[in-house]
């Protein structure tokens, strides 16, 4: 019997049902392979003849708004301040997820990537101030606390069944907690000189946001309209911008308009109504009515899911494959004197980044899990062992894309330190990766 579907060959791709947790994974890992190759063509440009045009375009000033209310900025901090916002409203929106129906929602569960991610901040934030105690060097402080989830999940994936599923949800989870810690220093430690009228339509507006949750708005326009304004506000405000993307993220609705019961007995009626709309015409471009009823059964489909995990899986696309590639080719292009390469290595801030990083994040997480697991404190996940921790550990000192995020925060003044610091980030994520990878390739074995 011939079947009256067709389908495309890509199209078969598509048609695989993955749980939330493979379709993320999926999702970071593509994102993790993408972000590679644009940091080694960022470095491949910003050693080669085409240097200079590369710093002029990252140069030029681009203008929005009318006379007497504009913005303008260079590329270089529209793509750090404003195309950045997206990928802290989809951090946002992965937070909380996990708050409140992820990994971190059972605290049982939680405690042991909550008390490795905070190991894996505290000690490396530690090693870096033993190197650099004073002076403008102490402002990057920050900059080893962070995980690059992308690059480390796309690393830990490479290696398959070689590793447990268990393990890759311990890694989404620590990864998380980590991206909050950031958050929360950026917001608290790395902000400009206060604007308190600005700070007030911050607070304005995310109560207008609050108002429009709790008042059962769930289309996503209004919070895009409002947001975008809040993101304006928090530019002016000194703190930095990028940071409306997580509170606009903490305000989008996580309860849909239909519950799945409403759902069913919805889409049982529609799906009466439009077999008789059918079997009056069936050809649906000259069938008004089955036109309009297959359009409310799409409705009905968006209604029964929350807003939030709507926006997550929409914005993820351009965050992933457009922001973060974006955001590398801007601020991988580190200029390589290998002359002075071993000087570079051994200044105390690229060396107090790369100790963090690699030796800071190892001790941190894996010394921290070993000793809440032996508190009886918790427990490791099914299937993983403390060979498995170490793996993570070393991977956790993947930093790049917050890393470097938070470098340009610290050394906005100082364009030698901020060098060293892009230096020792992507040395100490390349040891990190490697490391990690070798550890686990050798220590775990494949299973079926």
């Amino acid at each position: 019997m011939k079947s009256n579907e067709y389908v495309a060959p890509w199209e078969k791709a598509f048609n695989r049902v993955l749980t939330p947790l493979d379709d993320f994974i999926h999702r970071q890992t593509t994102s993790g392979v993408l972000l590679m190759l644009c940091a080694i063509a960022a470095l491949f440009i910003a050693n080669s003849q085409w240097h200079d045009t590369y710093l002029h375009i990252l140069e030029l000033k681009f203008t929005i708004g009318v006379p007497g209310f504009e913005l303008s900025k260079s590329l270089h901090h529209w793509i750090n301040d404003g195309l950045m916002a997206i990928f802290f409203f989809v951090v946002g929106l992965e937070l909380k997820r996990e708050i409140l129906v992820g990994e971190l929602a059972n605290i049982k569960q939680a405690m042991l990537p909550i008390i490795a991610a905070i190991g894996g901040m505290v000690v490396p934030v530690a090693v870096y101030i033993m190197l650099n105690p004073e002076g403008p060097a102490l402002n990057g402080w920050g900059i080893p606390m962070a995980t690059d989830i992308a690059f480390a999940l796309g690393t830990l994936a490479l290696l398959g069944s070689r590793v447990p599923k268990a393990l890759l949800m311990f890694l989404v989870a620590l990864a998380i907690v980590d991206d909050l810690g950031a958050v929360i220093v950026i917001a608290l430690f790395y902000t400009e000189t206060l604007n308190v009228g600005a700070l007030i339509g911050v607070a304005v507006l995310l109560f207008v946001l609050i108002a429009l949750n709790l008042g059962g708005i769930r289309r996503p326009l209004p919070y895009m309209l409002v947001g975008t304004v809040l993101w304006i506000a928090m530019l002016k405000s000194g703190v930095h911008a990028t940071l409306a993307g997580v509170m606009l993220a903490f305000t989008i609705p996580m309860r849909p308009k239909y519950d799945p019961e409403r759902f069913l007995d919805h889409i049982t009626r529609l799906t009466e109504k439009i077999r008789k709309a059918y079997q009056h015409e069936p050809n649906i471009f000259k069938n008004d009515e089955l036109r309009s009823r297959v359009h409310a059964l799409e409705e009905g489909a968006l209604l029964v899911q929350a807003p939030a995990q709507i926006l997550e899986r929409s914005m993820h696309l351009p965050s992933a494959y457009l922001v973060i590639p974006i955001f590398a080719l801007a601020n991988a292009g580190i200029p390589i004197e290998w002359s002075a390469f071993g000087e570079t290595v051994t200044h105390p801030v690229s060396l107090g980044i790369a100790g963090g990083l690699v030796i800071g994040k190892l001790i941190g997480i894996t010394g921290t899990s070993w000793l809440a697991v032996k508190a009886g404190i918790t427990s490791l996940p099914t299937g993983v062992n403390f060979n498995h921790m170490i793996g993570v550990g070393l991977m956790g000192g993947i930093g790049f894309t917050m890393s470097i995020f938070i470098a340009e925060l610290g050394f906005s003044n100082h364009p030698h330190e901020l060098l060293m610091a892009k230096t020792g980030i992507l040395l100490a994520s390349l040891i990190a990766g490697v490391t990690g990878f070798l550890w686990l390739f050798f220590t775990s074995k494949k299973t079926a």
